[in-house]
C-alpha cells in the first residue's frame, strides 16, 4: 500500500506567488502549484494531504505557540498517516526543528521540515527536490525522529542551524553527522538514528510561557549590560562564549553579576560561538570561572537546541538545579554525552 503523508504547510518562500509588489504568500496557492506538477503525481510518491495554515506565516514571525501548533496538529493526525513533512520558512526553521523533539515524546513516526530559499514556481526553484525528497524520505525511512530535509541533506532537526541566507545548501549539521545520504538512492545510516522509543502513543508536551533569552559575549562587553539581561523576570539565559566556552574571567564584576544571577535561581548555560566543537569548561582558566560562578556547560548543542530545550524543561515545572542538570544530559540526541559535563 501507498504510504499517507500529511504535509502541514505553514508558510515560507516555497509557497509565494509573484505580485505587483513582490512575492507573498496566497492561500491555496501551493496545492495549485504542486497539482501542476507531474513529480507530485508520481506512482512514487506517497499519498499526501495538505492542511495549510491561516494565515501563512513567515517563520519570522513565529514562535513558541507556532511550534505548539504544529506539534498538537501532528498528534491529532497521528494515526491517520505514516510520517509528516512541514513545510516552512528557512528563517527560523531550525528552531522549529529543535522545539519539536522536545515536544514530541515518544515519536515513532518521520517529521520532517523543509521548505526552499526560491519559491516553487519558479524555473530554478530548490524547492521541487526539497519537497519530492523529503516526500521520499517519509514514504522510504522508519525514521523516528524529527529531520530538517534540505539542499540534499537530512539532518537530525535538533542538531540543525542555518548557515547560508542565499544558498541552496542552507543548513548544516556541525557536530553530528547527515542521518543519511540522498544521491541516486536516499540511504538512511541507522547507526545514527535514534531508536523508536518503547512508549505507549505519543504525548505532546506543550510549552510554557518560559522567560529565557539569548546574549552573545563580544569583547568590552559590559558587567552593567549582562546584569540588565540578568534581571528578573528572566528565568534562563544561553551565553554564547568564546571558542571552547570562554569568558572575560579577569572581569571580576562580570563573573559576580554571572553569579549573583545563579544563586538566584537564573539558568546560564554555555554554548560556543563557534560553528564546530564543544564547551570544555574545565579546558582553560577563561572557562572554569564561568563554571565557578555557576554556568553549566552547552556541550556541543546549538544555540537554537540550548534555547529550546530549556523553553521545554522550565514548562515541565523543574526546579533551577534540576533543569541545569537535565540541561547537560541527552535528551533527544540534541547533545553529545560526557562532552563539557563541567
Amino acid at each position: 500500500m501507498k504510504k499517507r503523508v500529511c504535509i502541514l504547510y505553514t508558510g515560507g518562500t516555497i509557497g509565494m506567488k509573484p505580485g505587483p509588489q513582490g512575492y507573498a504568500p496566497e492561500a491555496g496557492y501551493l496545492g495549485r502549484v504542486m497539482a501542476s506538477m507531474p513529480d507530485f503525481s508520481s506512482p512514487e510518491m506517497p499519498g499526501y494531504v495538505i492542511r495549510e495554515y491561516a494565515p501563512l506565516l513567515d517563520s519570522s514571525n513565529m514562535g513558541p505557540r507556532h511550534w505548539l501548533a504544529i506539534a498538537r496538529d501532528i498528534a491529532d493526525s497521528y494515526q491517520d498517516f505514516d510520517g509528516f513533512v512541514v513545510i516552512h520558512g528557512t528563517d527560523t526553521m531550525a528552531y522549529t526543528a529543535s522545539a519539536l523533539p522536545f515536544m514530541l515524546e515518544g515519536l515513532a513516526k518521520p517529521v520532517v521540515l523543509t521548505g526552499s530559499q526560491i519559491p516553487l514556481c519558479r524555473v530554478r526553484s530548490d524547492g521541487r527536490e526539497n519537497l519530492v525528497t523529503s516526500l521520499m524520505v517519509v514514504a522510504q525511512t522508519a525514521i523516528p525522529e524529527v529531520c530538517l530535509c534540505f539542499g540534499n541533506r537530512l539532518l537530525r532537526g535538533c542538531r540543525s542551524t542555518k548557515v547560508d541566507a542565499a544558498g541552496f545548501q542552507a543548513f548544516d549539521s556541525p557536530n553530528y553527522p547527515d542521518l543519511g545520504h540522498i544521491g541516486v538512492a536516499i540511504r538512511t545510516h541507522p547507526e545514527l538514528i535514534l531508536p523508536a522509543r518503547p512508549v505507549s502513543g505519543l504525548t505532546v508536551h506543550p510549552l510554557s510561557d518560559a522567560r529565557v533569552g539569548a546574549l552573545r559575549l563580544f569583547p568590552g562587553i559590559s558587567a552593567e549590560l549582562v546584569a540588565n539581561v540578568l534581571r528578573s523576570p528572566l528565568q534562563g539565559l544561553v551565553l554564547e562564549t568564546y571558542g571552547m566556552g570562554n569568558g572575560p574571567s579577569n572581569d571580576a564584576d562580570l563573573m559576580d553579576v554571572l553569579a549573583e544571577a545563579c544563586q538566584r535561581g537564573v539558568v546560564i548555560v554555555n554554548c560556543t560561538q563557534c560553528l564546530r566543537g564543544t564547551v570544555d569548561q574545565g579546558g582553560y582558566q577563561a572557562g572554569s570561572a564561568l563554571a565557578r560562578a555557576g554556568v553549566v556547560s552547552g556541550a556541543d548543542m546549538t544555540a537554537e537546541a540550548a534555547l529550546t530545550k530549556m523553553i521545554y524543561l522550565f514548562s515541565l515545572g523543574l526546579a533551577p538545579d534540576d533543569i541545569r542538570e537535565r540541561m547537560t544530559r541527552n535528551l533527544r540526541g540534541e547533545l553529545t554525552e560526557n562532552h563539557g559535563r563541567t
